[in-house]
């Protein structure tokens, strides 16, 4: 189906989309399942309830219109004499109802939820236009329909047609069967014969439900233009996005870099890692990474380093390992604690020194990395 704008509907309906059609009242439906659950209803209803309710009902009508003669001139007692009557009578049939109302219920439900939607029974001018509905009676859909309703009246017919004719010697046997027997056994055929030529309707069903979950859905179905509308209206500009990113990440990078002249170690990878790294025995149960970066963000944390008189060692395997195996804030990984404290010793032996921490930088090699942590350039 082509668009004004020469663009085919191909892409599949985002949440919102789903959403806004659903608001509308545009969900999947099958009369198919619906007539089926309806037919079935009422003839198990029928199956099950039905004695109970005709005779209940023969029970009111004896009840109700044997009437003595100072009953019918008591005006007064009449309209409670009728409520009476109305109360039980619902009282009788309410089963056989409540029956057909889960069934009613049920179809929408096993659609995809129950939806009640104003939007879907709004007077709407254009439904008036003849133009439009002769439009929708010759389109695909409509064919479609056209075929379905065909092959429901021939296959319904054909079964109904083998039923009656598996059947036709116990009906002819009802010409000897007493009154009462005849009529009772004349109900539990046609309820049975209800309930199997309405079962046929399940096949129907099964084919229908797929094709109109298939049909709403093309239906929905957007351009590439209407996709891209509905993210920026969901999400925002994508422009505006990125330079809300951007910023973050460069609030993130102050923060981090505020942090460097805390730290105890920066390690590197002299040209391309830089990580710091702060322990403190008393408060924390490992050593911490408080900044981490690459290239020109490895470059800043060593020049703030070298600010701050933050000890810079060389260990680039080190280096690497911890980059790729923490983030901010993290604690070093258990694998590299030994390779960290061997690091974390040597800087805390060379402040004790005399004249303090005046060697800024240095380099440590052979430390013990584990192989799976060993990162290559």
């Amino acid at each position: 189906m082509a668009e004004d704008s020469g663009q085919e509907r191909t892409q599949d309906a985002t949440p919102r989309r789903k959403q806004q059609a659903r608001e509308k009242g545009q969900v999947a439906q099958s009369r198919e399942l619906n007539t089926m659950l309806m037919l079935l209803g009422a003839g198990l209803a029928a199956a099950m309830v039905g004695p109970y309710t005709v005779r209940n009902i023969l029970d009111i009508a004896r009840k109700y219109f044997s009437v003595d003669r100072e009953a019918i001139f008591n005006t007064a007692a009449l309209p409670d004499h009728f409520s009476d009557a109305v109360i039980d009578a619902l009282m009788a049939i309410s089963p056989f109802f409540i029956i057909l109302t889960i069934a009613a219920v049920a179809g929408p439900i096993l659609m995809g939820g129950f939806n009640l939607s104003g939007k879907a029974i709004a007077f709407k001018f254009e439904k008036l236009d003849p133009f439009k509905g002769m439009k929708r009676i010759f389109a695909w859909r409509g064919l479609i329909e056209l075929l379905k309703a065909l092959f429901k009246f021939v296959f319904i017919g054909t079964v109904a047609i083998i039923f009656l004719y598996g059947r036709s010697e116990t009906y002819l046997g009802l010409g000897y069967e007493t009154l009462d027997s005849a009529i009772a056994h004349t109900s539990n055929l046609l309820i049975w014969g209800f309930v199997t030529i309405s079962a046929t309707m399940v096949i129907i069903a099964m084919a229908d439900v797929p094709f109109q979950i298939w049909d709403h859905n093309q239906q929905l179905k957007m351009t590439h233009q209407e996709v891209r509308d509905d993210s920026k209206d969901t999400e925002g500009d994508p422009e505006l996005r990125g330079r809300i990113r951007r910023q973050q990440r460069e609030i993130a990078q102050r923060r981090m870099m505020a942090e460097v002249p805390k730290a105890d170690v920066v390690i590197t990878n002299p040209e391309h890692y830089s990580v710091a790294l702060k322990y403190d025995q008393e408060t924390m149960n490992a050593p911490v990474v408080l900044a981490k970066g690459v290239d020109i963000i490895a470059m800043q944390i060593r020049k703030i380093a070298i600010e701050h008189e933050v000890m810079i060692v060389e260990a680039p395997p080190l280096a690497r390992a911890l980059h790729h195996t923490t983030e901010l804030n993290d604690e070093v990984p258990a694998g590299l604690y030994l390779a960290v404290a061997k690091v974390l010793a040597y800087v805390f032996q060379l402040k004790q020194r005399p004249g303090g921490n005046k060697q800024q930088s240095s380099r440590l090699d052979d430390l013990p990395i584990p192989d799976d942590m060993k990162y290559d350039e």
